[in-house]
């Protein structure tokens, strides 16, 4: 057995059918965008065995994408779960035959009620195609692999078509990253939408010397606050540099004495800074594009505090 020729020749067949795919958007998948779009109810998708499982990826995709939707499982439905539809939903079947005993049940069940029925299926001949209002074509000519049994090209394709519907209602709705944040709020990925830096720099002491303070409350006050830097003020708290622990090594490098140093002696000016609103990841970028590791947060020019490098590492947001 050549098992490496074995999954490139599934990679590829599978491939290829999912590209025929582009050939089946027709004016029905535009109807189901805009009757999805405007419907006042849910998007219920349903299916059995292997489709069923495509269809709570559906769900899920739809879902987190601002498209209300539920899972029903079609075996289910039929003892019970109809319940759960509602007037105003509307019903996906996906289906690769469309001729399952538990789909020919289900369909005119459904069709009774007055739900919109929308058929995924890949025989456009089938039961399911006939009785849908419309259809959404996922026709694929066989599945992968030398005996063309296990669901594999179709229910790739069915995941294919679920994808194009959730994108297209995504665009269609105007569907913005502030909207993704807000159904997204946990994760890498929410953290990196929603999280902003005063969300940060609060967990953090923030410290502060002034101009005229000598060296030695200089290191004192790095050392106690565990950032690695503190910022300078002047006497009327307005900031006016920062001193880092990089700084403190120049000093020791430049100076053989330092006593009658001062904070204004050593201290970079001009600090970079951030404001307290900003996204935490925009804070990540800055100090990746200037290669340090704190950012000094203010609001309106007054000094807050502190957010370090570790503080948005730490949250997995990169």
């Amino acid at each position: 057995m050549d098992i490496k020729n074995l999954a490139i020749n599934t990679i590829l067949q599978e491939a290829e059918s999912i590209k025929k795919l582009a050939g089946y958007i027709d004016k029905d998948f535009e109807e189901v965008v805009k009757l999805i779009y405007h419907s006042k109810g849910r998007v219920v998708v349903t299916g059995i065995g292997k489709s069923a499982n495509i269809a709570n990826k559906i769900v899920a995709s739809l879902n987190s994408t601002g498209t209300p939707s539920i899972f029903m499982h079609a075996a289910d439905a039929i003892h019970g779960d109809l319940g759960m539809i509602q007037k105003d939903d509307v019903i996906i079947c996906i289906s690769k035959s469309g001729n399952t005993p538990e789909i020919k049940v289900l369909v005119p069940i459904i069709k009774s009620r007055g739900n919109v029925l929308i058929g995924m299926v890949s025989s456009t001949d089938s039961f399911l195609s006939k009785q849908a209002d419309y259809v959404l074509k996922s026709t694929v000519d066989k599945e992968a692999g030398t005996n063309n049994l296990a669901p594999t090209s179709s229910t790739t394709a069915q995941l294919v078509i679920g994808d194009a519907l959730a994108v297209c209602l995504l665009e269609y709705r105007g569907f913005s990253s502030e909207d993704f944040a807000k159904v997204h709020p946990g994760g890498a990925l929410g953290k990196k939408l929603y999280m902003r830096v005063s969300d940060l720099y609060k967990n953090n002491e923030a410290p502060k010397v002034y101009i005229n303070e000598n060296v030695k409350n200089v290191i004192i006050e790095i050392s106690s606050k565990r950032l690695g830097a503190t910022a300078v003020l002047d006497e009327k708290n307005h900031l006016k540099g920062i001193i880092t622990d990089g700084d403190i090594r120049r000093m020791l490098q430049n100076y053989d004495h330092f006593e009658k140093l001062t904070a204004k002696d050593i201290m970079s000016p001009n600090p970079k800074t951030i404001s307290k609103d900003e996204l935490a990841i925009n804070a990540f970028n800055l100090m990746e594009g200037n290669n340090i590791t704190q950012l000094i947060v203010v609001q309106k020019e007054k000094y807050l505090g502190m957010v370090h490098l570790h503080d948005i590492l730490k949250e997995g947001i990169v």
